[in-house]
């Protein structure tokens, strides 16, 4: 790690290379020309030992998710769990947005035992990976339909296993590699990875459980993680790790001094560059809550949905994750984010058409299909781009801390108003309840040029405070 990146004013992102200070009046960002050797994407996989095991990393991480709630909702329903409990159990996922407070202590702390023959984030992926395989395997062994509390503990203790695996798995990755075109390469792999996981964990599982039953499911799930033990292993350790601890500052000043180095390090664009992760997903997050009644308000079957969405939406997804791969280090990180807010809010005009089509009582397979390839394509594309920016905010010696607060102000702002989203649709329809959501993007989109405007600085070299470079 450069040892004058964390002196940074801003963390290093793609623009005209001037620093703030010196600007005497602003001025629009400079072309970016590509690098004369961009970073490869597919020979990455080979040439990068990181590579290799973030895809192994990001298949057991993508597991625990729908694991805890949504595909453990089909088990509590076969088993006769009524339908206001089975939805009142969502809440077992509440640790995946509360995760930012205990994250500091991962990336202070070494885990025991494991931690001086891995190194701190190996360790304590290590040890996330164990806990995960072990609470799965508890979960498997119960009756939902007779001892729901045993159930319901497991599933809990899970989320919160499920979320410190993404939290030590993000400061791996970031502490890991810091130029962000070679982070968007490394965030691109570890995202095909979760794609995959989350499928196993959602269609593979639910075929499992038809064929062998849910104890079997659950202990095959279990036995999956085997493949993010055997990552942790190869996958090398950051040298951040390997510097000496800092004394500890007590409970609070642990949790504070992170949020503190971040904003202190934004500095007066603190707001804006907030404000704009706030943003990012914000129409993505609203949209997503009334896919699902758009699909079935317009005739289509589970069938159809199952299909569109997660068999053919899978390989969209994977084709929107490795286009962010390979174009941001071709344009640079500011301008990929600009693309990424378009793209990601006008993508729902293609639900809107959808709507306005009709759906023809279930009979327009192609419109159907085209409007989710549009969307999918496009959030996949976004996600990428936010999850490298976002990876570009934080330190190393922070990682896990940084970026789970950021994970949390993207997904809370979102979440919060897409619960009014059906009493929106009662009013304006959902033709223009999509319009409405693309628009969105728009005062984002300002925002993101806004960003780039003000704080267009080098992607490769670092900023010291006070030197004018």
């Amino acid at each position: 790690m450069n040892p004058t990146a964390t002196l940074s004013p801003l963390p290093p992102l793609a623009g005209s290379g001037r620093n703030l200070k010196n600007r005497r009046t602003p001025r629009l960002p400079q072309t970016i020309v590509a690098s004369a050797t961009p970073v490869p994407f597919w020979s990455a996989l080979i040439r990068d030992r990181r590579v290799a095991p973030a895809l192994g990393l990001g298949f057991t991480s993508g597991m625990p998710f729908l694991l805890t709630y949504t595909t453990q909702s089909a088990w509590l329903t076969d088993a006769g769990v009524p339908l206001a409990t089975i939805a009142l159990l969502s809440e077992l996922t509440l640790a995946y947005k509360l995760k930012f407070v205990w994250a500091p202590f991962l990336d202070q702390f070494d885990p025991p035992l494991l931690g001086s023959a891995l190194g701190r984030r190996r360790g304590w992926l290590f040890v996330a990976i164990l806990a995960v395989m072990a609470m799965l395997a508890a979960i498997a062994f119960g009756d939902p339909g007779h001892w729901l509390w045993w159930t319901i503990g497991f599933s809990l203790a899970l989320g919160i296993c499920g979320a410190t695996l993404d939290l030590v798995l993000d400061g791996w990755r970031i502490s890991s590699v810091r130029a962000p075109e070679k982070q968007a390469v490394l965030s691109s792999w570890t995202e095909i990875g979760w794609r995959v996981g989350n499928l196993a964990a959602g269609a593979g599982a639910l075929y499992l459980s038809d064929q062998y039953g849910w104890k079997i499911t659950y202990l095959c799930m279990a036995g999956l993680m085997v493949v993010g033990l055997i990552a942790t292993l190869f996958a090398p350790e950051p040298r951040s790790d390997r510097e000496p601890h800092k004394p500890y500052a007590g409970f609070f000043m642990t949790i504070w001094i992170p949020i503190r180095d971040l904003v202190t390090r934004l500095g007066p664009m603190a707001l804006a560059i907030l404000l704009l992760v706030a943003g990012f997903r914000m129409p993505g997050y609203i949209a997503n809550a009334m896919e699902i009644p758009l699909f079935k308000h317009q005739g289509f079957s589970n069938t159809d949905i199952a299909t569109v969405t997660k068999v053919f939406g899978f390989w969209i997804a994977l084709g929107g994750t490795f286009m962010a791969g390979w174009l941001i280090p071709r344009i640079g990180m500011m301008s990929s984010l600009l693309i990424g807010t378009v793209a990601g809010s006008a993508s729902h005009l293609a639900l809107a058409l959808l709507a306005a089509h009709g759906g023809d009582e279930g009979k327009a397979f192609w419109t159907f299909a085209l409007a989710v390839g549009v969307d999918g394509f496009a959030h996949a594309f976004a996600s990428i781009v936010l999850i490298t920016y976002m990876s570009t905010l934080a330190t190393a010696e922070h990682a896990a801390s940084q970026f789970g607060l950021l994970t949390s102000l993207c997904a809370f702002p979102g979440s919060l108003l897409a619960a009014g989203s059906g009493y929106v649709i009662e009013h304006t329809g959902f033709v223009w309840f999509f319009v409405w959501t693309s628009m969105i993007g728009i005062p984002v989109a300002l925002l993101a040029f806004f960003v780039w405007y003000r704080v267009g600085i080098s992607d490769e070299t670092p900023l010291e405070i006070g030197t004018g470079h």
